[in-house]
């Protein structure tokens, strides 16, 4: 094990990215030049019957990212995708197939993707334009919003639900509880003197037994949800189990949905501050939107960094690291890097080639969903740049925090009132 530790900036802890955005970027710009660096990692609290684990090796330029994920074999998933070191039983509710190697993950993943095929994906179009439709009906008349909660959270998180056929009496259940699994470092969500880890697995739970309910309605259907789909599918004679499917769902409603919000409520922020890209985005929706939803999720990276756990002896630029260390991928740093990007801390809604890793590195954990969060960022502020022009962020982001999801849990937003 590695315990090579530095002096530097240790962006493993969450109070790192509460911090202003300038300080931010200088200290990754700190991290990128020195290059692999090993961190301590944060002293659970009291209330958390986690140890301390022994440090992890933190990447912050692009190419090592690359490395690491073009080599799965190497660089393992199973241990888990957060630093912390998580009970098993954790990762059987929260993780899925994102905390699964070969070949127990292909083959899982190939059942999983039959929900994600060109047809399925087409199928959710007309439902992604009718929703965010309807969100825009619903605080058109008002002239302010919570734009993350009333805006951001509402489009994926009913795609998620409409997805897998729950009900929609279930939707606030469902939002509530992706918040306490996703945000149960930040007092909002759960207090600071709770049994974090049991809140945690409660909300797993909680979801897992709708799941289950849910699919035992589906068994023998012919509906085009896709816990239909994934309840009666069969490959080379191997279905999913329920805890597969109820694992799969949580990985939706939390990553999938989570990801989605936050990369659309920072693109508000970045419209705010950026006007000139605002008006240039408006000037050709359309045309502009694909290279504007890569920048989106570019500069707001959702997911802030992956782990994984080395199987054997590796070196990455230059730095020699031990089977069993664990390593981090920081993609928000990697999508920083002035190596691939011009100018990358500039909002450009043109920009071209961005070969951004907002959406996971390449290799076998990229994101199953990266084609749905696209179609969802880019319909949602169409219909906002289209009806609501000059809607706005008023205030700064209330930032959640953590250091492993970049999220915003509020975001005031005003626009000049108009009809449903």
């Amino acid at each position: 094990m590695s315990d090579v530790l530095n002096d530097l900036p240790n962006p493993i802890f969450a109070d790192f990215w509460l911090r202003p955005a300038n300080e931010i970027d200088t200290d990754l710009a700190a991290l990128r030049q020195a290059g692999p660096t090993f961190h301590n990692e944060p002293v659970p609290p009291p209330n958390v019957p986690l140890p301390q684990g022994p440090g992890a090796w933190v990447l912050t330029r692009l190419e090592d990212i690359l490395q690491v994920s073009k080599h799965a074999p190497d660089f393992s998933s199973a241990s888990g995708v957060t630093v912390e070191h998580v009970p098993p039983e954790f990762l059987e509710y929260f993780t899925s197939i994102i905390s699964m190697d070969d070949p127990k993950h292909q083959r899982l993943r190939k059942l999983v993707a039959k929900g994600f095929t060109p047809r399925m994906l087409a199928k959710l179009q007309d439902n992604v334009q009718h929703l965010a439709s309807g969100i825009v009906d619903s605080i058109a008349e008002q002239g302010e919003c919570d734009f993350v909660t009333d805006v951001a959270a509402a489009l994926p998180l009913k795609i998620v639900c409409e997805l897998m056929g729950i009900p929609d009496s279930q939707y606030d259940f469902v939002f509530e509880q992706s918040n306490i699994i996703l945000g149960a470092g930040d007092p909002e969500y759960v207090p600071a003197e709770s049994d974090i880890l049991t809140a945690i697995l409660n909300a797993g739970m909680a979801l897992s037994e709708l799941m289950v309910e849910v699919i035992e309605s589906k068994k023998g259907g012919d509906g085009d949800d896709l816990t239909t789909v994934l309840a009666n599918a069969e490959i080379d004679g191997e279905r999913l189990s329920h805890q597969d499917i109820s694992s799969f769902f949580i990985l939706l409603v939390v990553a999938g949905n989570e990801t989605t919000r936050n990369a659309t409520g920072w693109g508000l922020k970045y419209l705010t501050d950026n006007p000139d890209q605002r008006r240039i985005w408006q000037n050709d929706l359309y045309g502009v939107t694909p290279t504007a939803v890569e920048e989106i999720v570019r500069m707001a990276s959702p997911v802030t960094y992956m782990r994984r756990t080395l199987l054997t002896d590796e070196t990455v630029s230059g730095v020699e690291m031990s089977a069993g260390d664990k390593v981090l991928m920081f993609y928000l740093a990697a999508n920083r890097d002035p190596a691939v990007f011009v100018d990358p801390l500039t909002f450009d809604v043109r920009r071209t080639p961005n070969n951004h890793v907002g959406f996971g590195g390449p290799g076998p954990h990229f994101c199953l969903g990266a084609h749905l969060a696209r179609r969802e960022i880019g319909t949602m502020f169409n219909e906002l740049l289209r009806r609501l022009p000059d809607i706005h962020a008023t205030e700064e982001p209330d930032l959640l925090r953590s250091s492993f999801i970049h999220g915003i849990k509020h975001l005031p937003a005003s626009f000049t009132p108009v009809g449903r």
